[in-house]
């Protein structure tokens, strides 16, 4: 490998100019240094808890929660608020008498991992005083569970069947400097049922968080009199080890190298420490995973042994709780993350973390009405987060890929996800709680008005409203209680009417996986001919049903997977989710039958749900959205990128790198667009897509 490694310097230093072993002498002797970290000298789990910076602050705490309805606490990442804040109210009696304290983390696997920490800590089995509930898995015990632990789309959900939260005496929103779609909804939802249960308590929780603006949007005080206010802030200062923060000196050209390189430093340079690694998404994992493990195959016998691990939102279950597990002592754990390992979970072990200093985010550009992924810089409070990785268990050291000038001028934090999603899941979740007037909800963030308009729009078409604008039965209702975007939704309910819900489970199930299909950086040609296999020209869709379909034929074999260089854990991960989505589909009493091959049948319905993601091939080269008219392309890695453009597609979503690429794209009647959502193109505000419209209105006579 070509070396990408940056040279690194600590602020307050001379830069250096050569490696790492230079860099670490620079560490001044006050900076926390201390003896490699020994994971089996233990110490009783009283005695962690006690040492943890938030334990001071124990009686602060508990005196403020009894004095304001919400308390705001920045606590930096390490001080142990996500794990004592909640045993410190049980303690004090907030979960006396039947009532539960309810805690929100914003991933599935954060609010997992907390919960069998504290339970743990608490000598409990998981699900009886201590549980959590996450989308499909509900680990709790009505009677017994004391401390809920739940993802913040999980409490909204919850508020559907009891609207004032009546057996929650605490809700804590950890992690909430996040600000995912479903934290900023909670928060408008929290402050609402406040003013009718003023006796139930807030806790809002974050490493890094405006604290001001939490406070002012929860203070109910609406006089000068500060004594009246109901919203106070607690800071919770130090962390359990001091983490020392190097900076590139120069910009690195190519991250993912960069970031392999210096793991390989670190590993050969270093003392006994596990290594965290920030890359932005699943695919750039795998890359760097790849490149990490030619270099292993090359390190002498007499070297420490490294186990490097991979961890995203698309991993399976099993395997993301891989990265928790103890390894030996002559072994070194490398887990190579996107920002699902940024807050919350902590994997025991970690004392350098790198940072490449970008993320992808859903971004949604309410113009063209495309929601998309793409990779942006990371702002200074994920940077401080992910630095925080290192401080557990000794003091550490963060290595960013960039430089300290690049990190001064980054974002102070990162954009709510309210601001830059489509909003059609929102207004669906928050008509089904009763709230009507959408436009006036509280919202901590407000999304612009055009994003709002748009997701009443699309609800309109998809019929999860009716003409004033209010829930549909049942279909509305129904899309809200399923846990994935409207147009998803939508094409699973009416799959029944069409006569293909077997085949749409499968095709919804796989599209909840990201990568099904791998490509070797020295076999690519190999796996190529592999995906010609299950190729068709009708697309992606159709594609991705022949591989669910030759999946099972198989036996669900991993080596078969290997040999058409398919994703098996995704595959293992598909068979998991359709299985869940079949549980709802039946719940909502849809017909169970297959389409027997009927490929337009199956194509219909998916065209039922994403009409709204539909485009046309253009003379100038490129593919134009039928409703604003905006350019597209087809992604590489689509079954119909080598093909002769096809004039007709719908495509599931958008991923934004230099153009705007449309993945999961699949081959369409355009009638099918006028019959299937005729209040979706009825209008229109260019007098070209009038004349599209004009064109496929005389094709379908």
């Amino acid at each position: 490998m070509a070396s990408f490694a940056p040279k690194f310097w600590k602020p307050g230093t001379d830069k250096p100019g050569a490696g790492l072993k230079e860099e670490r002498s620079q560490i001044s002797e006050g900076s926390g240094e201390c003896a490699v970290y020994n994971p089996y000298v233990a110490i009783s789990i009283e005695q962690q808890r006690q040492r943890l910076p938030v334990f001071k602050h124990r009686n602060h705490i508990l005196y403020l929660l009894e004095k304001y309805k919400t308390v705001v606490i920045v606590g930096e990442t390490g001080c142990g608020k996500s794990t004592q804040i909640p045993q410190y109210l049980v303690e004090a009696g907030w979960a006396a008498e039947g009532r539960t304290v309810g805690v929100t983390q914003p991933r599935r696997v954060a609010a997992v991992t907390v919960a069998q920490r504290v339970a743990e800590e608490r000598g409990a089995v998981i699900g009886h005083e201590v549980g959590y509930s996450i989308r499909f898995e509900d680990c709790t015990d009505p009677d017994t569970t004391k401390i809920k632990f739940m993802t913040d789309g999980y409490l909204v959900r919850e508020m559907m069947n009891d609207p004032l939260l009546s057996k929650y005496s605490v809700i804590m929103l950890d992690e909430a400097h996040e600000r995912t779609l479903y934290t900023d909804i909670a928060v408008g939802l929290l402050k609402k049922i406040q003013r009718r249960r003023p006796e139930m308590r807030i806790i809002v929780a974050s490493a890094t968080l405006d604290a001001e603006a939490f406070r002012d949007f929860f203070n109910q005080n609406e006089t000068d009199d500060a004594s009246q206010d109901t919203a106070g802030i607690l800071t919770v200062e130090g962390r359990t080890f001091p983490v020392d923060i190097f900076y590139s000196i120069n910009p690195v050209p190519d991250y993912l190298k960069a970031t392999a390189e210096t793991i390989m430093k670190l590993h050969k340079a270093e003392p006994a420490g596990d290594i965290l690694a920030f890359v932005t998404g699943q695919e750039e994992v795998e890359r760097v995973m790849e490149m990490v493990l030619q270099e292993i195959r090359s390190l002498q016998f007499d070297h420490m042994k490294m186990l490097a691990l991979p961890m995203y939102a698309g991993l399976p279950g099993k395997e993301q709780m891989r990265v928790f597990e103890r390894v030996g002592r002559n072994t070194r754990k490398v887990v190579i993350a996107t920002n699902i390992a940024e807050t919350s979970i902590t994997i025991n072990g970690i004392v350098y973390v790198i940072d490449s200093g970008f993320v992808k985010l859903r971004a949604y550009n309410s113009k063209p009405g495309l929601s998309g992924l793409v990779v942006v810089p990371v702002s200074q409070a994920s940077a401080q987060q992910r630095a925080g990785r290192a401080g557990r268990v000794r003091s550490g050291q963060a290595y960013r890929l960039y430089t300290e000038e690049d990190y001064q001028a980054l974002r102070k934090t990162t954009v709510p996800e309210m601001q830059r999603s489509d909003l059609s899941a929102v207004i669906l979740q928050l008509k089904c709680l009763g709230i009507d007037n959408v436009l006036r909800f509280s919202f901590l963030s407000p999304p612009s008005s055009r994003a709002m308009l748009r997701g009443l729009d699309l609800l309109y078409a998809l019929g999860g409203i009716d003409d004033h604008a209010k829930l549909a039965q049942p279909l509305g209702i129904r899309m809200a209680e399923f846990p994935l975007d409207p147009m998803f939704a939508k094409m699973l309910l009416v799959s029944g009417e069409f006569g293909c819900s077997e085949e749409i489970l499968s095709i919804a199930a796989m599209q909840q996986i990201q990568n099904i299909f791998q490509s070797p950086s020295n076999e690519k040609g190999k796996a190529e001919r592999a995906k010609r296999k299950f190729s068709v020209a009708e697309g992606d869709h159709i594609t991705l049903l022949n591989v669910y379909e030759a999946f099972i034929k198989s036996g669900k074999n991993s080596r078969w997977c290997h040999e058409n260089y398919l994703n098996y854990k995704g595959l293992c991960r598909a068979l998991t989710v359709r299985e869940q989505l079949r549980k709802l589909l039946k719940k909502f009493k849809v017909k169970m039958v297959s389409s027997e091959g009927d490929v337009d049948t199956i194509v219909r319905c998916v065209v039922a749900g994403f009409f709204a993601n539909a485009a046309r091939f253009h003379p100038t080269g490129e593919y134009r959205t039928i409703r604003d008219d905006h350019a597209i392309h087809i992604h590489p890695t689509s079954v119909l990128y080598t093909e002769k453009p096809p004039q007709w597609v719908v495509f599931h979503e958008v991923l934004q790198t230099n153009r705007d690429y449309m993945r999961d794209v699949t081959v369409i009647d355009p009638t099918w667009l006028y019959e299937l959502a005729p209040h979706y193109y009825q209008y229109g505000t260019d007098m070209e897509i009038a004349a599209k419209r004009a064109r496929v209105e005389d094709m379908s006579r």
